[in-house]
């Protein structure tokens, strides 16, 4: 589930190319997930780094995640 979840996010980012030629990514329905780095896969990397963390933080602070193409985990075990 976690991974189905993760993988759904991922394809839910959107990447743009800044002035300074770095990119910069987010996931619009995961506030604050972001990155920014020198190259698209960098970003995309750091990205779904990004988004990893804020998952396990938000369901070891039981936070409410955003349902996403009906993976719904607020209503798994707690992580430890």
């Amino acid at each position: 589930m976690l991974t189905n979840y993760i993988h759904v996010a991922m394809q839910k980012a959107t990447y743009e190319l800044l002035e300074d030629g770095t990119f910069y990514g987010e996931i619009p329905e995961c506030p604050g997930v972001l990155a920014n780095a020198n190259t698209l896969e960098a970003c995309r990397e750091e990205l779904q780094d990004a988004l990893e963390g804020w998952i396990i933080l938000g369901l070891r602070l039981g936070h409410n995640l955003p349902i996403l193409d009906d993976i719904d985990l607020n209503n798994t075990k707690e992580v430890t």
